[in-house]
């Protein structure tokens, strides 16, 4: 075969497969897109997008079961190991973020709450599903929603999650991080049945403990103006939010 039309077929085959769908269980109407370059972890629990750049997942997704729920067994902060440690940031990396201008909280992506009764609740302290997020915003209206979707999910309807920050503002930096990252500017969370039927927010680092999860709620329209991946199509509707409570 020609050089040149072996690099033509190699270049279409790329172009063709770089946004493949991703299946999964954790995601079961379809997966978001994969960036270019990030790495796709799936773990017994969730499945995430780790973007090497940013150090953080672009996107994670799971299913809420009341089958997982238990007590919590704690927080013992690990290293991700299907990652290249060079790819998220380290327990070390956190130190003195609640104390800094962040006031920021080692902030689960996926919840371990929402596990804590499965045997593998362990996964949920990668580090890799965690952000800094501002205390006030994870202890708040973030925290009242994860409970929100347990309350709502039931053994025969689960939820499911679609969770991620969104960096469209600059943030500083962790004080004691010894490597380049981005600290997310806000989050985002889509919450759907098998229906395709879903609910979407927004929540930015600056939000009151006292703010009420359902005013965070947005368009899938404008959330998708907000990342830099597509996410699955989804039903316009409120049966998710009328469950949630909003």
């Amino acid at each position: 075969m020609k050089p040149l039309l072996y690099l033509s077929l190699l270049s279409t085959l790329a172009a063709s497969t770089a946004y493949a769908d991703v299946l999964s269980v954790h995601c079961p109407t379809g997966c978001p897109e994969n960036p270019l370059d990030n790495d796709l972890v799936f773990t017994h629990l969730y499945a995430l997008s780790n973007n090497p750049k940013t150090k953080f997942a672009d996107w994670v997704a799971y299913e809420v079961n009341p089958t997982n729920f238990g007590t919590s067994p704690g927080r013992v902060w690990l290293s991700d190991p299907l990652l290249d440690s060079a790819d998220t940031l380290e327990k070390a990396d956190y130190k003195g973020a609640n104390k800094s201008q962040l006031q920021a909280d080692r902030g689960h992506q996926a919840p371990l709450a929402s596990f804590a009764g499965s045997r593998y609740w362990s996964e949920l302290n990668r580090l890799s599903n965690i952000t800094p997020q501002h205390k006030n915003l994870n202890q708040g209206p973030w925290k009242n929603l994860e409970e929100a979707v347990r309350n709502a999910a039931t053994y025969r309807k689960s939820l499911f999650v679609i969770t991620g920050p969104l960096f469209n503002s600059l943030m500083p930096q962790l004080p004691d991080a010894d490597e380049s990252h981005q600290v997310p500017a806000g989050y985002f969370k889509v919450v759907y049945d098998l229906a395709g039927n879903s609910s979407h927010f927004i929540m930015h680092q600056g939000a009151a403990r006292s703010d009420n999860f359902c005013d965070k709620q947005t368009s899938s329209a404008q959330l998708n103006t907000e990342i830099n991946f597509e996410l699955p199509e989804f039903k316009n509707s409120d049966i998710v939010s009328k469950r949630l409570g909003c």
